[in-house]
């Protein structure tokens, strides 16, 4: 039912997203930070020296990427809470292995389109393997289950905060979902040491990022299967 709903609110949506160029953007946006400390400032900059850069000295990003994601918990607090702390939970696996620093986002978007920012868009977030240091990540609380159940209040607002940040961000070439980032592989953007360090991910549902695409078609946003594997 809700592939059917997202496809019928598709071409409203495109429209709606014309209109959302011309909205202040500052209403579109609350500030809910995440915990972000001295202690999450040197743990992700270990994370880059560890992973992309030894010889880095800071922890800015120049965005050229905007990746979606849901959160696979339908219920705003739990999504907000795993985000929080600043280190990773010792029962998450490979993800503690990879470093202490805990997985993040710059933005979360609730069931009801209200787009909370957690953290500064021009700061490292730990969302994306091999990626990061190119790329904002989008949250929506949903996918529990791996249901494919983000709202059409969320679609309505991926549409509106892409173009958003395209338009406070020009430099940014590409918009994709989770589960593509591999295809990324053999370009620049494709940071890592550990050539092993990749895990299959399967969000959000490609429908979805699909109608938030098509809706910012205006804005030149490339997809991921756009890039050529050996260059941009």
């Amino acid at each position: 039912m809700i592939r059917t709903s997202l496809y019928i609110a598709t071409f409203t949506l495109i429209l709606f997203g014309i209109v959302l160029l011309f909205v202040k953007p500052d209403t579109l946006i609350l500030d809910r930070p995440i915990q972000f400390s001295q202690k999450r400032i040197d743990m992700t900059l270990d994370y880059i020296h560890t992973h992309y850069d030894a010889n880095a000295t800071h922890i800015t990003i120049d965005p050229r990427i905007i990746v979606l994601h849901w959160t696979e918990d339908d219920n705003l607090t739990r999504s907000f809470g795993y985000f929080d702390p600043q280190t990773v939970p010792s029962s998450w696996g490979n993800v503690t292995q990879a470093s202490p620093l805990n997985v993040s986002a710059h933005f979360l978007i609730d069931r009801e389109g209200r787009i909370w920012r957690l953290m500064s868009e021009t700061t490292m977030a730990r969302h994306v393997i091999r990626l990061n240091m190119d790329a904002i990540g989008i949250e929506n609380v949903g996918g529990e289950g791996s249901n494919a159940n983000l709202t059409p209040a969320q679609l309505t607002a991926n549409i509106a905060l892409v173009a958003h940040l395209k338009h406070k961000y020009p430099k940014i070439d590409y918009l994709i979902g989770h589960y593509e980032y591999t295809l990324f592989e053999g370009t620049p953007f494709w940071r890592e040491k550990n050539a092993t360090y990749r895990t299959p991910k399967s969000d959000p549902n490609p429908q979805f990022v699909e109608a938030v695409y098509e809706a910012t078609r205006t804005l030149g946003l490339k997809r991921a299967s756009d890039i050529a594997p050996q260059g941009l």
